[in-house]
Order: structure tokens, then sequence, then C-alpha cells
């Protein structure tokens, strides 16, 4: 199954020549929060349901792992 990902941040990324095929520059980015795993499963779900109110735990779940990180800076 091809991860969802954000097109948006994989043209960007491919116009810049800064990124290899299939990374995600964003992802790269979340990886480095600590909350990668939340921000996949949310994703999954997004694509699965293709409808964020169905995907209410995966929001928060990815939300409060973020604030987390935010307060540890």
């Amino acid at each position: 199954m091809a991860k969802p990902g954000h097109a948006w941040s994989r043209a960007a990324a491919a116009e810049q020549g800064a990124a290899e095929e299939g990374e995600d520059p964003l992802d790269a980015m979340i990886a480095r929060t600590g909350c990668l795993e939340q921000h996949r499963q949310l994703q999954e779900c997004m694509a699965e349901r293709q409808d964020w109110r169905h995907c209410q735990a995966q929001v928060r779940a990815f939300g409060a792992c973020m604030a987390r990180r935010q307060q540890r800076e």
C-alpha cells in the first residue's frame, strides 16, 4: 500500500531538487518531533475514511503528541 503523503510538499521539494524520490520533507520534519507514528495513523485513517470527522481519535493523539513536544521546548 502506498503511504499517503503530502503531495504539495513533495512537489515543492522536487522543484528544489532537495528530496529523493518518495521522500516527504514534511514527514521528515514530523519524524524529528517524535510524532511520526501518530501522524501516519492519522494519514491512514484519512485515506481510508476520506473524512477527518471519522478520525478524531487520531487527530487528538497527533495533537497531544505535538503539544507534548512543544511543552518540552
